[in-house]
């Protein structure tokens, strides 16, 4: 399959020989440091940018069906907060750490500045493992680690979102156990400190499919730069992750005219060369809670699934999905990122050499925390959006800022992930100049 680039040639440091998997956080200092040393960013921003500003780590217990007590732990990262409050989502999930976590609050602050809205970068989490445990307990395991944050979170000083095995019913949990222990007349007032909250009680129209919306507008503008005459129409694609991001990104881009060739979650993978009923499948998987056991496609091995040829590969999933290991089976002209940092920067470099450009997570989807703040505006501003005009929004913030990227990549002759840094650390230094330093 020919390749195509956004970029002619992007010149790329090497990181190291050979494949040595960086931690999380690791993996994100890496790709900070090398759009830093492309732009000279001064030492005295740079040394603010490269520590998270808080790390909180609570231990809290909760009582189980079983009557049994057990402690968890939990985690809240606060990296950065020159451009607005704080803004993260909350994952529950057995490998949360605050290493990962440090990593995730780091990639908020520069999506945030990529996409151009007034947040900081946060991120929080849980370690467990949420099919382990009842609908009671969730909400008892919830409401605690909300408590235990109180101090620390607010609608004006960090927001929280759903995330990884989060979503509205526990963003409805964390309001509400927040509201309750504020000491204020007005409590409907500090509904927004929580997006992502079901429609009733102050979401957003879009929000459920914000990420996957994102990750269309950015392959639609890439592709105008690539030069795909027929566009999105008769694409193929594959995702990696089939959750909340993966599937909403399949059914869109279906709705586009391109064909899902192959799938692959934490359950199995599937693969039809005819073509997968995103739509039929995302229904399957939310009644299964995975898509093993799909008749509509063949079993494959997951070493099968990244062989399988197509256009366009989006890894939905998690961190460290491709790596060297699997990195030379990918035969793609794109690959999207819909999760967060799911590439090793060892894998990226060699992907880059084969001349497949990475379209970046801090650009693709940004969709989320973007149409969050579209909701985080309705609720301070007692406004209800019609779906148009958050889609609306949405597009203009993702293509406009998807342009900026691309121009910059193409006069620098970089790759696109240090073309999206170099813009965000840009704007975040700009703010650290006029503020200056206190004192």
């Amino acid at each position: 399959m020919a390749k195509s680039s956004a970029t002619d040639a992007p010149v790329r440091p090497p990181l190291m020989q050979e494949e040595k998997l960086l931690s999380s956080y690791q993996s994100v200092q890496a790709q900070f440091n090398r759009a830093a040393d492309a732009m000279s960013l001064e030492l005295g921003i740079r040394a603010i940018l490269q520590e998270p500003t808080n790390e909180i780590v609570v231990h809290f217990p909760v009582v189980l069906d079983s009557g049994d007590v057990r402690l968890f732990a939990g985690y809240r990262v606060q990296h950065n907060n020159v451009l607005g409050p704080y803004k993260g989502g909350i994952r529950f999930h057995p490998s949360v750490s605050l290493d990962e976590i440090k990593a995730l609050a780091a990639l908020m602050t520069w999506k945030c500045a990529v996409v151009n809205i007034p947040f900081g970068g946060a991120k929080g989490g849980v370690s467990m493992e949420p099919r382990d445990y009842t609908r009671g307990e969730l909400e008892r395991i919830t409401r605690r680690f909300t408590f235990s944050l109180q101090n620390f979170i607010g609608p004006e000083r960090d927001i929280p979102a759903p995330d990884v095995n989060t979503n509205a019913q526990t963003m409805s949990w964390m309001m509400d156990t927040y509201i309750m222990g504020c000491d204020v007349e007005d409590r409907g007032a500090m509904k927004h400190v929580v997006t992502g909250k079901p429609i009733e009680i102050g979401g957003s129209h879009g929000r459920d499919i914000a990420v996957g919306q994102s990750i269309v507008y950015s392959l639609e503008e890439y592709l105008k730069t690539a030069g795909w005459k027929t566009g999105l129409e008769s694409s193929t694609v594959t995702i990696q992750g089939y959750g909340n991001v993966g599937s909403a990104a399949g059914v869109l881009l279906q709705e586009k005219g391109a064909k899902l060739l192959a799938v692959n979650d934490h359950t199995g993978s599937i693969h039809n060369p005819r073509g997968i009923d995103a739509e039929d499948l995302r229904e399957y998987v939310r009644a299964r809670g995975g898509l093993a056991g799909y008749r509509k496609a063949d079993t494959i091995d997951r070493e099968e699934f990244w062989k399988v040829k197509a256009d366009i590969v989006i890894p939905a999933a998690m961190e460290n999905q491709i790596t060297t290991a699997n990195a030379d089976s990918i035969d793609a002209k794109v690959i999207i990122e819909g999760a967060n940092n799911p590439v090793s920067p060892m894998a990226e470099e060699r992907l880059i050499e084969r001349g497949i450009p990475i379209i970046p997570d801090i650009l693709a989807n940004a969709g989320g925390v973007t149409v969050s703040y579209f909701e985080w505006v309705q609720n301070k501003n007692s406004q209800i959006w019609r779906l148009g005009k958050v889609l609306k929004e949405l597009e203009f913030h993702i293509k406009s800022n998807c342009r900026t990227i691309l121009k910059k990549a193409q006069k620098q002759k970089i790759d696109l992930r240090t073309a999206a840094y170099m813009l965000a650390l840009e704007r975040i230094a700009a703010v650290y100049r006029l503020r200056g330093i206190f004192p």
